[in-house]
C-alpha cells in the first residue's frame, strides 16, 4: 500500500514538471517572457507581420497628368509588400467631398488614404473620420518646419495635425513689364499706379481681381485681411472676425473695388472673367493663382506674350499674405491598414514623392527645400522664381474650422453687401461675428 501510494506520488510530480516545462516554452515561444529571448522572439514576430502584403485604397481627384501612376509605381518599388491601388473620385471638389461623408459616416474601410482640399481637415477631425498623425510624426522624426507654414496650419486643428501637406497654391499678383517699371507694394501703391497706368498700351483697366460671391471672393478678402493684421477664426477656434484690423482691410477692398480702374461689371468676376481680360490685354494689373502665368504666355491665346511677370501682392499695414490653395493627404480613421497607410502619406508628402509630382504633374510643392532643386526649377518659371517661394512662404489658409461650408456662405454675403454699398465695413465685421458665433454654437 505504501509503495503505491510513493509511486503515484513519483508520476504526479514528473507529470507537473514536465507540464510546467511546456507552458514556460510556450511563453518563449510566444514572445510571453519578459526575458531577453522572449523580447527578441516578439521583435521577429512583428517584423514577420510586417512582412505580410497589404493593399491600401488612395482615393483622389482627376489627374490627367501621369504624376501619380509615377508616385505610386515609386513607392511600390521601395515598399514592395505594399499595394496601392487608386480611386478617381469626381473632378467637383463638392461632389467628392460629400462622397467621402458618406462614406465615413459610415465607418466605411474601403479608403485608406485620401486627398483633401486644405479646407476639409478641421471639418473632418472634429466629424471623427480622419485619423490623426502625430504619432507618426514624431516616431518617425518628420521636421514640419521644412513645410511652408500656411500648409501645415491647413492641416492642424485643435493642437494635432490631421493632414500632411501635399502640393500647394497661392494667390499671386501679375503685372505687365511693357508698363510698370516696379510693381506696387502696398494696396495704396497700387491705388495709384492702377489709376495712372490704366489706358497705357491698349488696356481698360487698372487692376483685375475676383470680386463675385463665391469662393474666389473668401481668398481674396482673406489677403486683405491678413495683410492688415486680422483674423477670422482664431487657432483656438474662436470667432474673431469684428476687429480694428479686419474693418480696414474690408474698407481697403471696398476702395479697390468701388474705384473707377476696374470693371463696371467686377461684383460678376471669377477666375476665367480675369484670365480672359488679361490675357486680352485689357489690365496693367490683375490678382490670380498661379496657372494664369501659363496662359499668360500661351502664344495660340494670349495678346501678352513675354510681357508678364507676377510679385508678392500688396501689403496692408502687418506685411504682404497670399490665401493658401491646394490639397493634403489624409488617413481614414476606419483604415484596417493605418500603418500601411502612413507610409504611403509620408511617401507622397515627402521629398522624394512631392519631387515626381512637381516634375511630373507641375504641382507646386510644399516643401522648401525643393524649390532649390534644379529638375523642380526646370519644370516651370515660377518654380525658379524667388518671388513666388516669398509669396508661398506668407500664404495664410482660409479658416480652419469644422464648420468652414457655413462660414464661408456669411463672409460671401456679409462682404458682397459691403462692396455694393448696402452695408459698412463696421457693420460686415459686426453681422459677421454675430452669425459665425451663433454657427459656431449650434
Amino acid at each position: 500500500m505504501n509503495f503505491k501510494r510513493l509511486f503515484m506520488l513519483f508520476v504526479l510530480v514528473i507529470s507537473l514538471g514536465v507540464f510546467l516545462a511546456a507552458c514556460n516554452n510556450e511563453g518563449e515561444e510566444t514572445g510571453g517572457s519578459s526575458g531577453g529571448e522572449g523580447s527578441e522572439t516578439e521583435g521577429n514576430t512583428e517584423e514577420a507581420a510586417e512582412d505580410e502584403p497589404v493593399t491600401i485604397v488612395y482615393a483622389r481627384g482627376v489627374d490627367t497628368t501621369p504624376a501619380t501612376d509615377a508616385v505610386i509605381a515609386a513607392f511600390e518599388e521601395a515598399h514592395p509588400n505594399i499595394k496601392v491601388e487608386q480611386r478617381e473620385m469626381p473632378a467637383d471638389t463638392g461632389q467628392s467631398h460629400d462622397q467621402y461623408v458618406t462614406a465615413f459616416s459610415s465607418q466605411s474601410t474601403e479608403i485608406d488614404v485620401f486627398n483633401a482640399d486644405v479646407i476639409w481637415p478641421a471639418e473632418f477631425a472634429q466629424a471623427n473620420y480622419a485619423l490623426e498623425l502625430d504619432r507618426f510624426i514624431e516616431q518617425d522624426g518628420i521636421d514640419m518646419e521644412a513645410y511652408f507654414p500656411g500648409t501645415v496650419a491647413a492641416g492642424k486643428f485643435n493642437g494635432r495635425q490631421w493632414a500632411m501637406p501635399q502640393f500647394t497654391d497661392a494667390g499671386v499678383f501679375y503685372y505687365r513689364t511693357d508698363i510698370v517699371e516696379e510693381p506696387p507694394t502696398t494696396w495704396d501703391e497700387l491705388i495709384s499706379q492702377a489709376q495712372e497706368l490704366q489706358g497705357q498700351e491698349g488696356t481698360e483697366f487698372g487692376y483685375l481681381m475676383q470680386a463675385a460671391q463665391y469662393e474666389g471672393l473668401i481668398t481674396n478678402a482673406i489677403e486683405y485681411i491678413a495683410s492688415y493684421g486680422g483674423q477670422v477664426v482664431d487657432e483656438n477656434n474662436e470667432v474673431v472676425v469684428n476687429s480694428p484690423e479686419t474693418i480696414k482691410a474690408i474698407e481697403k477692398m471696398q476702395e479697390v473695388v468701388g474705384s473707377d480702374f476696374v470693371p463696371d461689371n467686377i461684383l460678376n468676376f471669377m477666375e476665367t472673367e480675369t484670365e480672359n481680360a488679361w490675357i486680352e490685354g485689357k489690365a496693367v494689373f490683375a490678382r490670380n493663382w498661379p496657372y494664369m502665368m501659363s496662359s499668360s504666355n500661351d502664344e495660340e491665346r494670349s495678346s501678352i506674350v513675354d510681357n508678364v511677370e507676377m510679385a508678392m501682392l500688396p501689403a496692408g499695414d502687418e506685411g504682404s499674405a497670399a490665401a493658401l490653395g491646394g490639397w493634403m493627404t489624409m488617413i481614414n480613421r476606419y483604415s484596417e491598414h493605418p500603418e500601411a497607410a502612413w507610409e504611403f502619406v509620408k511617401f507622397i508628402s515627402g521629398p522624394e514623392g512631392q519631387k515626381i509630382s512637381a516634375v511630373e504633374g507641375g504641382r507646386a510643392p510644399t516643401l522648401v527645400e525643393l524649390y532649390d532643386d534644379p529638375e523642380v526649377q526646370e519644370v516651370s518659371s515660377l518654380f525658379a522664381n524667388p518671388e513666388f517661394r516669398e509669396v508661398l512662404q506668407t500664404a495664410v489658409p482660409r479658416p480652419v474650422t469644422p464648420i468652414y461650408p457655413e462660414i464661408s456662405d456669411i463672409m460671401q454675403i456679409e462682404l458682397s453687401k459691403a462692396l455694393t454699398g448696402e452695408q459698412t465695413a463696421e457693420e460686415a465685421a459686426a453681422n459677421m461675428q454675430e452669425k459665425m458665433e451663433a454657427a459656431m454654437a449650434e
